[in-house]
Formats: C-alpha cells, structure tokens, sequence
C-alpha cells in the first residue's frame, strides 16, 4: 500500500502548487512596479530640485566629463598625469565659496563670483596634500578666450568654467570641485562644536562687523550675534568664521585673506580628525544641504570618513609673491597680474608635484602673451 499512488492527486498538487507561484510572482511583480513608479518619482524630484537650485538639498552636478578638453585639459598635461610624469599620483580637487549672501541653492550654480578658490593636490599614496589659493583678482583667461578677473569665471559659467579657467591656465588636471556657501561653512564649524583660530588685533572691528552681513545670507537674527572681544587664539562658532573668512582691510589686504581661509581649512581638518564616523556622517548629512559638487555621494562621504588619512603638509598662493604685480587695467578694475605666467605656473607644479623641470604647455605660453600685451602699460 505505501507503494501505491492515488490516481489524480499527483495532478492536483501540481496544479494547486503551480497557482500558488504565480499568485507570489504577480504580488513580486506588482511590488516591483511600485518601487520602480517611487523611484521614478523620488528621482523626478531630485532632477527638478537640482536643475532649480531651491529648497534645501545636495545639488550635485551629475555630469560626465568625458573630454578632458571640454574642460580645459590639456593632452601634454594628461600624458603628465598618466604615463609616469610627475602628476600622476595625485587627485586635484577645486574648491570654491561663492560671495552670494543668501543660502538658497540656485546661488551655487552661477551668478556669484567666487571670492575663494582654492586647489588641493592629494598625494594619493600618501594622504598628503598641498593646498594653494588662487588670488581672486588675478587677470587670467576664463575659459572662454576673454580675459579678466578670475573670481569672473564662475559667475559667468559656474564650478564647470571656473574648473575649466583652472586647468587652462595653470596646466591641471582638475575634474572634480566642491562648492559652499557661508550657511555651509558655518554649518560644518557649529557641528564640530567651533575651530580654534587666532585672531588679532586688527581683525576684531571687521570680524564682528562682518558678522551683521554672514548673520542675513545664513538667517541668523543678529540678536544671536556673539561679538568676539578679545585677541589671541579661541575658539570660533561658524558666524565668526564665517566673518573672519571675509576679512581684507588689513595689512595684506586679500593675499592676507587667503591666509585667513587656509587658517581656517587647517582648523577644521584638524578638528574633523577628532571625531567618529557617526559624527562626521551626521556633519556630511548637514552641510551638503548647501553645496554643490562633481562628486556623488558616496565617494565624497567616503572621503570625508577618511579624514584621518590626509595631511596638509604646504600652502601657499597663486601667482607667486615674487613674480606679481598690480595693475589698474580698463573695464577691469585693479587687478593681480602674474608676471610671467609661464614661470609661475613652472613654480606651481614644482610646488605641488616636486617637479622642477616643468614646461608649460604652449596654451599657456599663448595666455601669458595675451596677459602681458594686455597689462603691460598698467602695471604699477
């Protein structure tokens, strides 16, 4: 008998079985076609968001840049870059604040010019990195064959053209840029619990009054201004640096202002590298709802999470002190030329990639031409 089959039920489990699985794959099915009209919606929205620049929210640039010449990259320099030459090993990054005194998000894309612009090198063998302030006011070409101030560039073309004005001139390879706002940098020095900064003297009457205007683009009441009324080195909340970023009517004036910003991106590395990757996951969460970067998310919280790993082992500014001039150019306004942009951009490679046989590219042998033709009879 334990042998024995009844006729027809094999048949009828079969069945039943076969339409229990289909009723399963229809539910999957269903399920799956939810998800996909949710994500298709979740991304509709992001894509609007990032296009209109308002609201909160990380606006990345999504882009492919495929071309390296589309953005300036030149073919010596990415031979440079790839084939054993001195800047291979290396990632160049952008960054950039922008002078918008609002938070809004649109004012990252273009518009505003960009009052700092700064280059870090990373050593990616090593972690170290060498971290260079372009002088706002130097007269180069933006880009786009027209020739003036550089901080111009990104109000003209956003993070893409000012990248492109970057590599152009100065031989880079640059690919990817972060760009902030004050609520960001604020937002980032309030997270961290402040940065310590040395302030002087000299510097306390603008650093406070400099704060009214940083307290309007991050919607602060000025009632929640915290006068700093003493000198010596203590720690800043992110209005104060924010304000303290901005100071140039001291001895130095701008140059001495780079410094101030590269104080300041020194203080907040230092204080980043203080804390877990919880802290620093939920810092990432806060301040790229006022950034605009190249970068997706993961690699750039990745290397936020990597934190500990970088050094800032140089800093210094471009042109060089000893190869620049002022001029009062027409149209212009006072400008920093770069005496002999070819040797300071040799000066620069040799500064960051330790090579000191650089050629400059014959791009930038025709721009250095252009620029002296154009400022020779202004130069004080």
């Amino acid at each position: 008998m334990s042998g024995m089959k009844v006729p027809g039920k094999g048949r009828k489990n079969k069945g039943s079985a076969s339409s229990a699985k289909t009723r399963r794959r229809m539910t999957v099915f269903v399920v799956e076609i939810f998800i996909i009209i949710v994500m298709i919606g979740v991304l509709y929205y992001v894509m609007k968001q990032t296009e209109s620049g308002d609201g909160e929210g990380p606006i990345y640039a999504n882009v492919e840049l495929a071309d390296p010449s589309q953005i300036g990259i030149s073919a010596s320099v990415l031979r440079a870059a790839q084939e054993g030459g001195a800047m291979e090993g290396y990632t160049n990054i952008a960054f950039f604040g922008v002078d918008a005194l609002s938070s809004k998000g649109s004012d990252l894309l273009k518009g505003y010019r960009s009052d700092c612009i700064m280059i870090a090198s990373i050593n990616n063998e090593t972690g170290e990195v060498s971290l260079v302030s372009v002088y706002r006011d130097t007269y180069l070409n933006l880009g786009n064959d027209s020739y003036n101030k550089c901080n111009a560039a990104y109000a003209k073309g956003g993070a893409t053209q000012a990248v492109t004005m970057l590599n152009s001139n100065l031989d880079l390879n640059i690919t990817n840029w972060v760009t902030v706002s004050y609520k960001a940098l604020s937002t980032v020095v309030d997270d961290l619990g402040g940065i310590m900064i040395d302030v002087d003297a000299d510097e306390i009457v603008h650093l406070n009054n400099y704060q009214i205007a940083v307290a309007q683009a991050i919607g602060i009441p000025e009632s929640d201004i915290e006068p700093v009324k003493e000198t010596g080195y203590q720690n800043l909340n992110g209005m104060q640096v924010s304000a303290y970023c901005r100071i140039r009517y001291t001895a130095g004036s701008d140059f001495a202002r780079t410094e101030r910003q590269r104080e300041v991106v020194s203080a907040i590395l230092a204080k980043a590298q203080e804390c877990d990757a919880v802290k620093l996951t939920d810092i990432f969460t806060d301040v790229m709802n006022y950034t605009y970067t190249s970068f997706d998310e993961k690699t750039l919280l990745n290397m936020i999470l990597d934190v500990s790993g970088y050094h800032i082992v140089r800093e210094g500014g471009f042109p060089s002190m000893d190869l620049m001039a002022g001029a009062n150019l027409p149209t212009k306004g006072d400008c920093v030329v770069p005496v002999g942009l070819e040797e300071n951009v040799a000066l620069l490679h040799e500064f960051l990639f330790g090579d000191t046989d650089y050629t400059a590219s014959d791009q930038v042998r025709m721009f250095s031409e252009q620029i002296e033709a154009d400022t020779g009879n202004y130069i004080r």
